[in-house]
């Protein structure tokens, strides 16, 4: 077994909502068993549960506990003289019922692949897609993100991606399999579009592998609500938390344990 196949289930029991439900059990069987500080520990799990399921909290995260990036436009890339527009894979719909059972991107990488197609389109450049099928697939995953992504890009930007890497299934891969395609093709400084909260990481892996990177971030994590409505528990707000805190743990992972 390799041990990137643990990374999902390690990274779900290290992240909301499972980490402080299983310290809320934890609490309970100390107060079952008459220990103190029992009922304590469950009150600051449902606390932080509470807290890290606030759309608020996952805006201050953003902002206070990852690098910022500017966002960057058509012009730009061309006074940074770039190559290339390369967009990361972020998961897939295995099957579709109302597409025929067809995969379909997921909302991050459809996300991600209208701006990156945008972006490309605007500044005249080559696009390049990497994604395969990541560590937690499901089994009915027949086909790679990238795959999935020169479909929806044929179909929906008539944009015909020049690379294609299909084999990865995390970051790291994502800049180990694509980076000798583009260098093969002379290509050295590329425009990196994922979401602003991955990007910290995505670039850092790039960077390793030898790349020039000019960071084309999108999908920030912004306040969508006013008042006391950015403060109550919400599923988008577990969410929007979760993928922050997420970065900041592959980020300390990579920082301990250099791949």
């Amino acid at each position: 077994m390799e041990l990137g196949t643990l990374k999902p289930l390690l990274t779900s029991v290290l992240m909301p909502p499972l980490a402080p439900l299983l310290l809320a059990l934890v609490g309970l069987a100390l107060a079952f068993l008459k220990k103190r500080g029992g009922l304590l520990l469950v009150a600051l799990s449902l606390a932080a549960l509470w807290l890290v399921s606030c759309h608020g909290t996952a805006v201050w995260l953003a902002r206070h506990a990852l690098p910022q990036f500017e966002p960057v436009f058509a012009a730009q890339l061309q006074a940074h003289q770039v190559q290339a527009v390369v967009v990361l894979g972020g998961g897939l719909l295995p099957g579709t019922p109302e597409y025929g059972g067809a995969a379909q991107p997921s909302d991050n990488t459809a996300a991600r692949l209208r701006y990156g197609a945008t972006l490309a389109q605007a500044a005249g450049l080559p696009l390049a897609f990497t994604g395969g099928r990541g560590w937690a697939a499901d089994s009915r995953q027949r086909h790679s993100e990238a795959e999935v992504a020169a479909r929806v890009l044929r179909q929906d930007y008539r944009l015909t991606p020049r690379w294609l890497e299909s084999q990865s299934r995390d970051t790291a891969e994502n800049a180990r399999w694509l980076a000798p395609l583009l260098v093969r093709d002379g290509v050295q400084r590329i425009a990196l579009v994922t979401h602003a909260w991955h990007l910290p990481r995505a670039l850092a892996a790039f960077e390793r592998v030898g790349l020039s990177v000019v960071p084309a971030p999108m999908g920030y994590v912004l306040p969508l609500e006013n008042g006391a409505l950015q403060w109550l528990p919400s599923a988008r707000g577990l969410l929007a938390s979760r993928e922050v805190l997420r970065e900041c743990l592959g980020r300390a992972v990579n920082r301990l344990l250099p791949l």
